[in-house]
């Protein structure tokens, strides 16, 4: 069975608890749940992880080279501003697809750009949870077909 990588950076396990609704109504252990249940459906493995600090998704990052076929990344806010996370995902050579739960075009300017996308096979934004599953939705069909 075909494994995936879902890394999520600083502050994901607090969706849910927004009180501005940015980041949609669903907590962070439902997100994961909905995620494990899809890739099931799906037919492929999915690790699914998050962390604060930037050093540990490097690692993570580093480690799916060796054991994944693909690789969905919601840096959060490291995704505007770390080069070191992008140098590691351009030497994965699987599929990347760049999740974000909001749409970040429509929110601050600094966020308009993304470090990450240059290293993405695609990107999905602003759908919140619907978004992370179209993700692997598309991710089952990347690993299944790698020339598409």
């Amino acid at each position: 069975m075909k494994r995936v990588m879902f890394l999520n950076g600083p502050n994901a396990n607090l969706y849910g608890l927004d009180r501005s609704g940015t980041y949609g109504s669903d907590s962070f252990p439902q997100i994961e749940a909905a995620c494990l249940a899809r890739a099931g459906e799906l037919g492929f493995a999915l690790d699914f992880r998050q962390s604060n600090h930037e050093g540990v998704l490097i690692d993570w990052i580093q480690e799916a080279r060796q054991s994944c076929a693909g690789l969905l990344i919601n840096a959060a806010g490291l995704t505007y501003t770390s080069v070191a996370i992008l140098d590691a995902l351009l030497a994965f050579d699987g599929p990347i697809i760049e999740c974000h739960m909001s749409n970040i075009w429509k929110r601050e300017p600094f966020r308009h750009h993304s470090f990450i996308s240059k290293a993405a096979t695609g990107v999905i934004a602003g759908l919140g949870l619907q978004g992370y599953l179209l993700g692997l939705t598309a991710m089952g069909t990347l690993i299944a077909e790698p020339a598409a």
